[in-house]
């Protein structure tokens, strides 16, 4: 499992508005702050309705009898204990806004791959640190108003 995980965003409107801003402004820290928040709103609400835009893939069957029988089922996909929802943390300076996770499994939710003894069960990729184009508008919108300021 590595480190940490870098997910770049690569939307050429908000890239543009932010060297908007750069050019415009001192410190950035209050836009980053919000675009923070911005984020943070979007991953809650990808865990509470279990992927967005596109659903999540379904937990397997072994997986949602293994729940029922601990009495975690029916329940949310990625939300047995709540322990990656609440593990989400931002960090934000003057020239970035960062979201994850420092949990060792965060990645394999993210991501999907090889998980368990000897990399045996394969994990579906449950983007939950994910931004539709909604939230895209939203830091965009947000980035506008600093420069208008």
């Amino acid at each position: 499992m590595p480190d940490s995980i870098e997910i770049r965003l690569d939307n050429k409107a908000v890239q543009d508005a932010l060297l908007k801003v750069a050019a415009k402004a001192g410190t950035l820290r209050p836009l980053m702050k919000n675009i923070a928040g911005i984020m943070a709103d979007a991953t809650e609400e990808n865990f509470s309705q279990q992927g967005r835009p596109d659903k999540w893939q379904e937990l397997a069957e072994s997986t949602i009898k293994k729940r029922k029988k601990a009495g975690h089922w029916p329940g949310q996909i990625l939300q047995v204990e709540g322990r990656l929802a609440t593990s989400i943390t931002t960090q934000y300076d003057n020239e970035s806004a960062i979201i994850g996770s420092n949990l060792d499994y965060a990645a394999i939710h993210q991501l999907g791959g090889q998980a368990g003894k000897n990399k045996s069960v394969s994990i579906s990729a449950r983007p939950y640190l994910n931004l539709t184009n909604d939230d895209l508008d939203d830091i965009l919108q947000e980035t506008e108003r600093f420069i208008a300021s």
